[in-house]
């Protein structure tokens, strides 16, 4: 029965994609996503406004907080058919994956009163302050510090330090902080998870220009900034549980669209084999068969972890993926040959998508956690094997 279900459930979405991503919005498929999220930013808010409209963001929350309450399985199904449909990358992520499933998971009536309907409706957008320039992979050693001040109802959290790599801080309305509270804590202890208005004259944010010519990631700093006592979500001091639980929301079912993607790149590259020739290549066909099964076998770990994840499995995913997409930027520039080589004019690079796409996964082995801290999980937490010494 269940798989009935969800089957009719395919055919709704990928009907509604089918007839909705026409006119004004064909010319934008395929635009956005990790490394491109440049592209047609303003058109891609109104398409991800459109999505609300007709009830297609947050399908996993509850329906009492706007969402549709779809299973496991039917959120399987509208990712897939998302990224098969090749519709514009949404912008509103962080919000609608990340921070909402924490509001609900952690967040006062209040807040969530506050926050839902506007990341549901896509009407504010958030960024993520966790890491810093001495606490990247490390996050315990977050430095950015917050204290109370004021009484009562005037009573704001007042905050100093610097965020580095802030995805698309320069494009939100919020910032989810983690901060030390504690004077005097260390590592875990003492940190809160602080929600704080980018658009106060605190706050400055400064894009980072990358090797592909974007400017998605961020720094963040923070002199004196402000945010109400009440916009801390959990306890005070509590906030290293919170931001560890929205890492795991991070590496839930939407990562099954990433799949999606990473299969669409594949295809692709194979396609460029065959009209270039390089196909023919005995050592190249090898390494593209070898993506194809890494491939599949990441897919059948993600679907098999999603419902009863076994301890490390955020970490293995990571591991997988990370991995096999900078293999494939490798990949890709082997079989692209000498044309790699080569990209507009000095200073001002007009990159093909296969060199973006190198250049792009060089960092997916660092961002989200460097593959140096996962092997640390597993080694410690999964494994039980000792900590590793710190200077």
């Amino acid at each position: 029965m269940s798989s009935t279900i969800d089957e009719e459930f395919r055919t709704e979405v990928r009907d509604w994609l089918a007839e909705h991503l026409s006119g004004e919005w064909a010319d934008y498929r395929g635009l956005g996503g990790p490394g491109r999220e440049h592209e047609a930013h303003e058109q891609r808010l109104a398409w991800n406004r459109h999505l609300a409209e007709h009830g297609w963001t947050c399908v996993g929350w509850p329906v009492e907080h706007g969402g549709r309450g779809l299973s496991l399985s039917q959120q399987v199904v509208f990712h897939e058919e998302y990224a098969l449909s090749r519709a514009p990358a949404r912008v509103n992520h962080l919000g609608e994956e990340l921070l909402g499933p924490t509001l609900l998971a952690y967040g006062t009536d209040e807040q969530k009163a506050q926050f839902l309907p506007r990341i549901k409706d896509v009407t504010e957008l958030w960024c993520q302050g966790y890491s810093e320039p001495n606490a990247g992979s490390d996050l315990a050693n977050v430095q950015t510090k917050a204290r109370l001040d004021g009484d009562g109802t005037e009573q704001h959290w007042v905050i100093d330090g610097q965020k580095v790599w802030t995805s698309d801080a320069h494009q939100a309305d919020w910032i989810f902080v983690l901060a030390r509270t504690e004077p005097g804590s260390q590592r875990h202890r003492g940190l809160s998870f602080l929600l704080v208005p980018l658009d106060q004259d605190g706050v400055e944010v400064r894009p980072i220009e990358q090797l592909t010519g974007g400017s998605e990631f961020n720094e963040v700093f923070f002199t004196g900034a402000r945010t109400a006592a009440d916009l801390v979500v959990g306890a005070p001091g509590q906030g290293w549980a919170v931001a560890m639980a929205l890492l795991g929301f991070e590496r839930g079912v939407s990562t099954l669209a990433q799949q999606v993607g990473f299969e669409r790149e594949l295809d692709a590259l194979v396609e460029l084999a065959r009209a270039n020739g390089t196909f023919d290549d005995p050592v190249l066909r090898d390494r593209l068969a070898q993506a194809k099964v890494g491939l599949v076998v990441m897919k059948a770990n993600v679907l098999r972890t999603l419902d009863d994840p076994a301890p490390g499995a955020e970490s293995i995913a990571k591991l997988t993926w990370a991995n096999w997409h900078r293999d494939l930027g490798e990949l890709a520039m082997a079989i692209a040959g000498p044309d790699a080589l080569t990209a507009g004019r000095p200073g001002a690079p007009d990159l093909d998508i296969w060199q973006r796409l190198f250049l792009f996964t060089r960092a997916d082995t660092i961002y989200g956690g460097s593959d140096e801290i996962q092997r640390n999980i597993l080694a410690e937490r999964v494994l039980g094997l000792p900590k590793e010494p710190r200077g």
